[in-house]
C-alpha cells in the first residue's frame, strides 16, 4: 500500500472511527481483554527470566539479533528490503558490540536503526513532537520516498488517502483526518502516551499502535513508527531496553490479517476489541517463538558447558552446531561428509566417536538408511 494526497473526501463511505463525537475515547471488552493481557505478561515474564540465565555473550548476541530482524521486517511489511548484514552492523557499532565481518552501511539503513534504538533504548523518555520528528527525518534522510519529494521532520500539510492498484484504477483503503487537525490530534496522543494512567503498559502498546495510525500524521514512513511506537511502549512494559522477541517479525507472517483489522476496525464507532484482540495474540505469538527460540539456545549453552573439554575437532563441532540449531532432515553419514567436506570413511569415524563419547546415537526408527541424533542431555 502507498499514500497519496488529496484535498476531497470521498463520498457514500461508512464513516470512520475519528468522525464519530466519542473520538478518540476507545472502548473494549474487558473481560475478554484481560484475559489476553494476562496470557503475555505471564510469557513475558518467563522469558526474561530465561534471558538471565544466559551467559552474557550469549544474551547480547541474542539481542542484537532481535533487533536486526526487527529492523529488517519492519521494513519489509512496507515493501522495503534491507541489507541484513549492514543492519546488524549499524546495530552492533550503535551499541558497541564487535564481532568479524562487520561491513559499512549507507545512510538509509542508518536512519532506520537510529529510529529503532532511540524507540527501544531510550524508552522511558518522555514522546514529543521534537523527538518523534526526529524519527521521521532518520526515516527519510534524503527527504525523498522513492521518486517522490515529502515533508520530513514534520507533519503533514495535505491531506491523506492510503490507496494501492495501479494509476487510475486505485482502490482507496482509508482516508485520514484532515492535516489541519493532525498537530492537536497528535498533541492528544502525545499527552496520553506520556501520561499517567490505570492502563497495562502492554494494552498501551496496542492503544497506541492503532491511535497513530488512524492520524496518519506523516507523509510516509507511519506503518514504521506506529511499530517503533509499540517496540516503545512494549519496553517500559518490561522496563527493559533488552530486546528479545519481534513484534514486527510476528506482524509480517501475518501482514494480510494486519491490514484486514486494521482496515475493518476504522470503521468502528469507537469499540476496538477486534484489533486489541488481534494485536495481543499476534504478540502472544512472536513471544511463543521466542520461547522456543531461546530453548533451543539454552539447550546449545549447556550441552557446550557440559562438553567444554571434550576433545573434539572442527568437523565434530561445525556439526554439532548445526544439529544444535535445528538440522534439517535427517542426519547420515552421506550428509555429514558433504557439509564437513570429507570423505564417507571420515565421517563414518567422526560420527562412530561421537557415539563413543555419548553424544550421538542411532535412530530407533529404523529403516533402510541408517540415521543419527542427539542423544538427549
Amino acid at each position: 500500500m502507498y499514500c497519496i494526497f488529496t484535498a476531497h473526501y470521498m463520498l457514500l463511505m461508512p464513516k470512520y472511527i475519528y468522525q464519530y463525537q466519542q473520538w478518540p475515547n476507545f472502548t473494549w471488552n474487558d473481560k475478554v481483554i484481560g484475559v489476553i493481557v494476562g496470557k503475555v505478561r505471564h510469557l513475558q515474564g518467563k522469558i526474561l527470566g530465561q534471558m538471565g540465565a544466559l551467559g552474557f555473550s550469549i544474551k547480547e548476541e541474542t539481542i542484537l539479533s532481535t533487533l536486526t530482524l526487527d529492523v529488517l521486517k519492519s521494513s519489509e511489511i512496507e515493501g522495503e528490503l534491507l541489507n541484513y548484514e549492514q543492519v546488524r552492523s549499524s546495530i552492533a557499532r550503535k551499541l558497541g558490540i564487535d564481532y568479524a565481518g562487520m561491513v559499512n552501511s549507507n545512510r538509509d539503513v542508518d536512519g532506520v536503526v537510529e529510529m529503532m534504538l532511540d524507540a527501544t533504548q531510550k524508552y522511558a523518555a518522555t514522546l514529543d513532537d521534537e523527538r518523534i520528528f526526529g524519527w521521521h527525518a532518520a526515516l527519510f534522510p534524503t527527504g525523498w520516498s522513492g521518486m517522490v519529494r515529502i515533508d520530513t521532520g514534520c507533519y503533514r500539510k495535505d491531506e491523506m488517502q492510503v490507496v494501492s492498484g495501479p494509476l487510475g484504477k486505485q482502490k482507496v483503503h482509508y482516508q485520514a483526518p484532515s492535516h489541519e487537525v493532525v498537530k492537536s490530534e497528535m498533541d492528544d496522543l502525545l499527552n496520553w502516551i506520556n501520561g499517567e494512567n490505570e492502563i497495562d503498559a502492554v494494552l498501551k502498546a496496542a492503544i497506541a499502535h492503532f491511535w497513530f495510525i488512524i492520524i496518519h500524521p506523516f507523509d510516509d514512513g507511519n506503518g514504521r513508527i506506529a511499530r517503533a511506537l509499540s517496540d516503545m511502549l512494549l519496553a517500559r512494559s518490561e522496563d527493559s531496553a533488552q530486546r528479545f522477541y519481534s513484534l514486527s517479525n510476528q506482524i509480517l507472517a501475518e501482514k494480510k490479517v494486519y491490514y484486514n483489522i486494521l482496515q475493518k476496525v476504522q470503521h468502528s464507532n469507537g469499540d476496538i476489541t477486534e484489533w486489541l484482540v488481534w494485536f495481543l495474540n499476534c504478540l502472544h505469538r512472536a513471544l511463543i517463538s521466542t520461547e522456543n527460540t531461546l530453548k533451543r539456545v539454552l539447550y546449545k549453552a549447556d550441552f557446550w558447558n557440559k562438553h567444554n573439554e571434550t576433545v573434539l575437532n572442527s568437523r565434530q563441532r561445525l556439526m554439532l552446531n548445526k544439529l544444535l540449531d535445528g538440522f534439517d532432515g535427517k542426519l547420515q553419514t552421506s550428509k555429514w561428509a558433504k557439509i564437513a567436506k570429507c570423505s564417507a570413511d571420515t565421517a563414518l569415524r567422526d560420527m562412530k566417536d561421537l557415539i563413543e563419547k555419548g553424544i550421538l546415537k542411532l535412530e530407533q526408527s529404523g529403516g533402510r538408511s541408517t540415521n543419527y541424533e542427539l542423544t538427549q542431555h
